[in-house]
């Protein structure tokens, strides 16, 4: 795998500075640095040379100029996301591969997946037209750039269509407030979790022209208040590692359906797969496949690659090409005969006022007969009762009550904004085994 040429996606890097040559590109907020697309290109220009798999372990500004390096040496750039994950050796990489991402492992172990230059442009160009993504707006970076969500809406719009950049280290109400009092129209992509903290100290988002929320879905209960306080609509986003984004709500007002994840991106496809009930894709964006470090093992057959991938997302379609997520493969829980979704119930506990999270999973009962019972960690703000979450269930059938409940001040997102159900499934199990 020799690198000699740059990436093709440095040329389109440099068409960009030399269009915007003395415009703001880079904006650190916490010290007032800045950058111009021109001052970039420079600082770019005389970084020492990439080896040829480079594992950035940089944040903010310097993950930017990382990526840079590795477009102008023709590198593989595999952002170091904390979760330890180790960079698979140059001889497992084919040689048209660029970049590396680390799936969240929602349905399994964290993998590598890898992308070429032009899937890489693709889900750019798609988040861009599909949001209306303005260069008068800068994105405001508060999620990890590491991780596919703040790599393709943040790193991307900005190197490949002159996105300008606004960096905030810390997220924290107080660091936000003072940024919205600047005026300045601005793009917020977040995660439901900052949304609520935000919108919990009633913030003033009125500077705030395009607001967007992924990583984890974004409660409708959560979208409407911030709408009926503010007049904010924050747009639902629905991506995954192996193929960029996938769908997003263009719609102007709140939407009323936990499940309804948005439309197709512009230049997506979706389809249903018959045997499985799961979301295929169909993009230019999809990514060349997962890193297979063992040439005697044949790729998975869920593995991406040829512009397709099978999701683990149930969904259903409607006509007009809403995609509703129905729950992930796999994530049912088999209670006496009966499969259920937990993410039913987390929408239903989500809602209620004083929730400041919830993950719901199954686990084994001492009932033979009953398989799995189920358990729904919570997390609730001072003066909500539990009896509360138990009656706003009172109309669902009595397999769907959970027979334990974990109230856990502790129950927060992770870094890309979900809640690992394998996770807190294992803890309660740890602590069951221990009392």
């Amino acid at each position: 795998m020799n690198r000699l040429a740059p990436n093709p996606l440095y040329d389109q890097w440099l068409a960009v500075a030399a269009a915007r040559s003395g415009e703001l590109a880079v904006r650190e907020l916490a010290n007032g640095r800045e950058w111009s697309f021109a001052a970039l290109r420079d600082v770019a220009h005389v970084a020492p040379r990439s080896p040829a798999v480079l594992h950035a372990s940089t944040r903010g500004f310097g993950l930017v100029v990382d990526v840079l390096r590795a477009w102008r040496d023709g590198a593989v750039l595999a952002p170091d996301d904390g979760s330890g994950m180790v960079p698979p050796p140059q001889a497992a990489l084919r040689h048209e591969l660029c970049h590396l991402k680390v799936t969240s492992g929602s349905t399994g172990v964290p993998r590598w997946v890898a992308f070429r230059a032009d899937q890489l442009a693709a889900d750019a160009a798609q988040i861009v037209a599909t949001m209306g993504l303005r260069v008068e707006w800068p994105n405001l970076g508060v999620v990890s750039m590491a991780h596919s969500y703040g790599f393709s809406s943040l790193v991307l719009p900005l190197l490949l269509h002159g996105v300008p950049l606004w960096l905030l280290d810390n997220p924290l109400p107080e660091n936000l407030r003072g940024v919205l009092t600047t005026d300045h129209p601005l793009t917020l992509p977040a995660v439901p979790a900052l949304w609520q903290a935000w919108h919990r100290v009633g913030l003033d988002f009125t500077p705030i022209r395009l607001a967007i929320s992924a990583g984890a879905p974004l409660p409708v209960a959560l979208e409407s208040a911030v709408f009926d306080r503010c007049g904010l609509k924050i747009h639902n986003f629905y991506g995954s590692s192996e193929c960029g984004g996938i769908a997003y709500d263009r719609t102007a007002s709140p939407r009323e359906q936990a499940t309804l994840a948005g439309t197709p991106m512009t230049g997506m496809t979706v389809t249903l797969d018959p045997a499985s009930g799961c979301l295929r894709i169909h993009s230019a964006a999809v990514a060349e496949g997962y890193v297979n470090t063992d040439p005697t093992t044949p790729d998975a057959a869920e593995s991406p690659g040829n512009g397709t991938w099978l999701s683990q997302d149930l969904a259903r379609l409607e006509d007009h090409g809403a995609v509703h997520l129905l729950g992930r493969a796999g994530d049912h829980i088999s209670v006496a005969g009966h499969k259920i979704s937990p993410a039913v119930i987390e929408d239903i506990l989500l809602r209620i006022p004083g929730v400041g999270g919830c993950v719901v999973f199954g686990v084994p009962s001492p009932n033979a007969v009953r398989v799995e019972e189920l358990v729904a960690c919570v997390k609730l703000e001072p003066g909500t009762e539990l009896n509360t979450l138990k009656n706003a269930l009172g109309d669902l059938p009595s397999t769907y009550v959970p027979r334990h409940w974990w109230l856990c001040d502790a129950l927060q997102p992770d870094v890309r904004g979900k809640v690992p159900r394998g996770r807190w499934r294992q803890q309660w199990l740890e602590q069951q085994a221990e009392s």
